[in-house]
């Protein structure tokens, strides 16, 4: 069974004093080494929300009887409690949304290169850290979203055309805090330039339907509700509602339709969620193992199955919900240059008056 042994809050690492965390961190370690004559573990710091995760550390577990103790949390508040503990942090595995926080761990030396070749032979080395510290375990793409019936999505072609002044006050989108936004706009800069990238930013925050708010599904939904005609967010939000036990939210996926830009250039944007091991990890054996699991035929169907996400390895079936979405060109930007740039977009973005 996994332990889920923090919650959201974990943010309040930021501000502890690091005497306290260390103490937090001595007994962290002496509860999992009661335990470790009993059996082997892995001790798990995740981004992703436990929901997203815990079924297949669940059959990890079953499978190899190697337990799993989960700490989950905002992507920040975790590296930021990584640093604090230092050697004596817990963590061998930690798990991230976005190719952002894993270069931001990466830089502060958080952590260890991948040495199994299995796992390099099942990454495509577009996917993975040039150190190999890091790897991609799913893709996910943030296309442009719209109301079948309602907008012609011909009219649009890229997402340079959301800045064209037809589409004044017609543009939901999340904030600039949000660091799916800032890699978005990071590939961007790679792609034409800061220069190019600014004026774009400005064009696109003057044709904002609404200040930014809420996450990618409230996006989707202020598009049904008339807010807006355009929206753009990731196709995993939208699958997922598309999936929903809730009639409701069914009803809103299902008035949506997605467009691909660019697709006769650069191709759509896209980003990973992704893992790498911990600089001082204790169980290197079972982390490479964990790893390796959640890169296997079924794991990765099961993220594409239940998560909507894109699996990195070739031959996986997606979900219908993405199937439904269409096919779509890759946007192909290094991911670690996306990463390192994260900064430097927020700080344009900020320029732009993009909040």
């Amino acid at each position: 069974m996994i332990n889920n042994l923090t919650s959201n809050k974990s943010t309040i690492y930021a501000n502890t004093p690091s005497r306290f965390i260390l103490a937090a961190a001595l007994i962290f370690m002496a509860c999992f080494n009661a335990s470790s004559a009993m059996a082997e573990q892995v001790n798990v710091y995740s981004g992703r929300q436990e929901a997203l995760i815990k079924p297949l550390l669940d059959d990890f577990t079953e499978r190899t009887g190697i337990k799993v103790n989960l700490v989950t949390g905002s992507g920040d508040a975790l590296i930021s409690r990584m640093q604090a503990e230092g050697e004596l942090s817990p963590a061998d595995v930690i798990i991230m949304a976005d190719a952002g926080r894993l270069v931001r761990a990466n830089q502060l030396g958080l952590l260890q290169a991948i040495t199994s070749d299995v796992i390099a032979q099942r990454v495509p080395e577009q996917l993975r850290a040039d150190n190999q510290a890091w790897i991609a375990l799913t893709t996910r793409a943030r296309p442009i979203m719209y109301v079948e019936g309602e907008f012609e999505p011909s009219s649009i072609q890229s997402m340079a055309d959301l800045g064209l002044e037809r589409f004044e006050e017609q543009i939901c989108i999340r904030s600039s805090s949000n660091i799916y936004n800032q890699s978005m706009v990071a590939s961007l800069m790679i792609l034409q330039g800061e220069e190019q990238t600014l004026e774009w930013a400005k064009r696109v925050v003057s044709n904002f339907a609404r200040a930014p708010k809420g996450g990618d599904r409230d996006q989707i939904k202020a598009l049904v509700a008339g807010e807006c005609s355009l929206a753009v967010a990731n196709t995993y939000y939208l699958g997922g509602m598309l999936a929903s036990d809730d009639p409701q939210t069914r009803d809103i996926a299902n008035k949506v339709g997605v467009i691909w830009p660019d697709q006769d250039t650069s191709g759509t944007h896209v980003n990973v969620s992704g893992a790498g091991i911990a600089k001082h990890a204790q169980h290197k054996k079972q982390a490479e193992a964990l790893l390796s699991f959640m890169l296997e035929r079924d794991s990765q169907q099961w993220y594409a199955q239940v998560n909507h996400e894109y699996p990195i390895i070739d031959g996986v079936k997606w979900s219908d919900e993405l199937i439904g979405l269409g096919t779509f060109k890759a946007q192909n930007v290094d991911l670690e240059k996306m990463g390192e740039l994260n900064d430097e977009a927020l700080r344009l973005m900020d320029k732009a008056g993009w909040r």
